[in-house]
């Protein structure tokens, strides 16, 4: 406990002085997200969002997670993360899940985008008391946390996380959002802050549909401030996300001294995504395994847009992201994963029937527009020929689906 006060402390107050506490600068109860390039082609069952650059594709999905028409439609707090920073990016994942349900958009250096300042704009973040800060005897609630160094926005209430090393920002964030949940957590997400961030991009939509923090390791060794964070936190549940080429065996038989371990992972980006949608451990992880889900389709090529589309996991269709390897082809795996998942037309009626609906994320030099087309068919549900009339109601049996 005392180690969530001393978090609660560093992060209200960081040397920054408190902020004039207007909601923002939006004009308007809706950003022109087209203007930002944030927006794009939407078919029956897909829908685009974003543009040219990661900047964009997170700004749009934070407009339209929370469009900020009505304070049901405002967010507690909005993460700000440095773009040329995705671990720490894949370790603020988790503050999009339970309870803040922060979104994350990006800034490039100390500089805020355009894009990110509309969006801010537009949400008009309430403020959160989980990080309620005070400055000469006064208390506002926190509108934006920032994790790492970033731009600070003018006219909002910030925190801030702070921490150079990912190892340390990732212990840092995972102590801030306890502070936030009132307890510490038993899950924890591990996965590589070096190597091939393709296949850690699967942990972001993870840590936010269940609230599991990410903690980082190298390929062959436990970084000193993940070490120490484990011990402290005790026996817990640890899921590694990336196959034995990301992480490799002699650092999984060293986290089995921390607590239970079991490996979401498989050999290429692509199946690697789908395997940790398909995973489940009782009441944690997707499981998604049958028609009816949200589903969020990146490009591999794009690791920030992971952290981009958490908020997609963790509201609306609650989706687990899925990963193309080429803006022009969908991946074999996928495409099976795909045939699994399309739903069938019951006996009664398409009407009555699940359906699927996909995130695209980024414009079309991520996934080309054929692409989308072809994601979108996989996603219809399939029409089934009627049964035929039986011959008379007393020879009749009902058909199953």
């Amino acid at each position: 406990m005392a180690a969530l006060v001393a978090v609660a402390c560093l992060f209200s107050g960081c040397g920054k002085s408190l902020s004039n506490q207007s909601t923002g600068s939006g004009q308007g109860p809706v950003a022109a997200v087209s203007g930002q390039g944030a927006g794009g082609l939407s078919t029956k069952n897909t829908t685009r969002l974003g543009g040219a650059t990661s900047v964009t594709d997170a700004a749009a999905v934070s407009e339209t997670v929370y469009p900020g028409l009505t304070r049901a439609t405002r967010p507690r707090a909005v993460v700000m993360v440095d773009l040329h920073n995705w671990p720490a990016a894949l370790a603020a994942s988790t503050l999009a899940g339970s309870p803040l349900h922060a979104p994350l958009l990006y800034s490039e250096g100390l500089s805020l985008p355009q894009a990110s300042a509309v969006a801010l704009g537009t949400m008009k973040p309430i403020g959160t008391s989980a990080f309620a800060r005070s400055a000469s005897g006064a208390t506002a609630p926190t509108q934006v946390i920032e994790v790492g160094s970033t731009a600070t926005p003018a006219g909002y209430v910030v925190g801030s996380i702070p921490g150079a090393d990912p190892a340390a920002l990732a212990v840092a964030v995972e102590q801030a959002a306890s502070v936030a949940r009132k307890r510490a957590p038993r899950k924890l997400i591990v996965t590589a802050a070096e190597g091939a961030p393709a296949m850690t991009m699967p942990a972001a939509g993870l840590a936010a549909q269940t609230g599991a923090p990410i903690l980082f390791v190298g390929r062959s060794f436990i970084p000193g401030a993940t070490a120490a964070e484990l011990r402290r936190l005790g026996r817990t549940s640890i899921y590694i996300v990336g196959p034995s080429s990301l992480i490799d065996e002699k650092v999984a038989d060293q986290l089995a001294h921390y607590g239970k371990v079991t490996r979401i992972g498989a050999s290429t980006p692509s199946s690697n995504a789908i395997a940790v949608a398909r995973f489940t451990d009782g009441s944690f992880g997707w499981g998604v395994l049958e028609p009816g889900h949200g589903l969020v389709f990146a490009n591999a090529a794009r690791p920030l847009d992971g952290p981009a589309a958490a908020a997609l996991s963790a509201t609306g269709d609650y989706g687990p992201l899925l990963l193309l390897e080429s803006p022009d082809a969908i991946p074999a795996p996928l495409g099976a994963y795909l045939s699994d998942l399309q739903p069938g037309s019951p006996p009664s009626g398409p009407v009555h029937g699940v359906y699927n609906h996909g995130w695209v994320i980024g414009d079309t030099s991520a996934i080309s527009a054929a692409t989308q087309a072809s994601l979108d068919g996989r996603l219809e549900i399939a029409p089934r020929a009627a049964p035929e009339a039986p011959l008379s109601s007393a020879t009749s049996q009902s058909e199953g689906p």
